[in-house]
């Protein structure tokens, strides 16, 4: 386990990104979430692992890209926050049905991060929908759903950010990780 290394997690639009670009700002090291990077370039190139396409393929391509960044984390010291951790690609393909590879569960299991996760709840006040993000609200709410239970079921304790601006959700992150 990297005691160091903290998961923010939730449904899409509840405020992780924002969040992650205000820790970065205030010094923290931070990893940005795999899928809409892999959106973008897929859309880029034609490429079909999409979550509206080949939802397996895009899976296995945050798989990849998160394991890298895991272990390209490994080299910081300090505190390092991630937007969405690999057990994020297990909630996915149970919200969509789809089996779950021996694969992608060990590296759930095996890349570990600090025990407690933060939760950013869905809320409808800021959640929108963009040309990456084409999940409904209904969706996104078992989204968030679904990585709770997720990260749970893995032996994590989920501690949910406040439904609050984001420079106060950052102000809790840091009260929580003691800083």
């Amino acid at each position: 386990m990297s005691a160091h290394f903290f998961v923010v997690t939730g449904g899409p639009g509840a405020g992780k990104t924002s969040l992650i670009t205000v820790l970065a700002r205030r010094g923290f090291h931070t990893i940005p979430e795999s899928g809409r990077a892999i959106i973008r370039e897929e859309m880029q190139s034609g490429g079909d692992a999409l979550p509206w396409a080949d939802r397996a393929a895009y899976a296995e391509r945050m798989l990849q890209r998160d394991l890298r960044s895991y272990e390209d984390a490994q080299a910081h010291s300090g505190p390092v926050i991630f937007d969405r951790g690999i057990p994020d690609i297990l909630g996915y393909l149970t919200l969509c049905s789809l089996p779950v590879p021996p694969h992608v569960a060990a590296a759930a299991k095996a890349a570990r991060y600090n025990r407690r996760v933060f939760l950013a709840p869905f809320w409808d006040e800021i959640f929108t929908q963009d040309t990456e993000r084409k999940q409904s609200q209904t969706e996104a709410e078992a989204t968030c759903a679904v990585m709770f239970e997720t990260y749970i079921a893995l032996g994590y304790e989920i501690t949910e950010l406040p439904r609050a601006d984001t420079a106060r959700r950052a102000d809790f992150v840091c009260e929580q990780l003691a800083i």
